[in-house]
């Protein structure tokens, strides 16, 4: 079982920044994916960003050129660094590991963007 833990949520004014940070305990092994994903509420969880062990970044087109996702190995961290905030970034932020094809999940942080 693997623990994720998110933090840095919360309130952010339209074409603001915040910064998300995901703990991501335990070793690390060669095929794992780690990313960001979100949910607004009544949508469906969909993929923000992704970032492999060799830093290999992957994004989706309504984030690009404004997110960025990093990944710190020695402090067993992941990041999103969010600028230039819309209100239809608003969505619970979910920090994601998949290995062996399994998905971790962490609870979930609250980004919510006012116009």
């Amino acid at each position: 079982q693997v623990q994720l833990v998110e933090s840095g949520g919360g309130l952010v004014q339209d074409g603001g920044s915040l910064r998300l940070s995901c703990e991501v305990p335990g070793i690390l092994f060669s095929s794992d994916r780690m990313g960001w994903y979100r949910q607004a509420p009544g949508k469906a969880r969909e993929l923000v960003a992704t970032i492999t062990i060799t830093q290999i970044t992957n994004y989706a087109d309504s984030v690009k050129g404004r997110f960025t996702i990093s990944r710190d190995g020695a402090n067993k961290k992941m990041y999103l660094q969010m600028d230039s905030v819309k209100p239809e970034d608003t969505a619970v932020y979910f920090c994601n590991l998949n290995r062996d094809s399994e998905d971790y999940w962490g609870q979930g942080t609250q980004v919510t963007v006012s116009s």
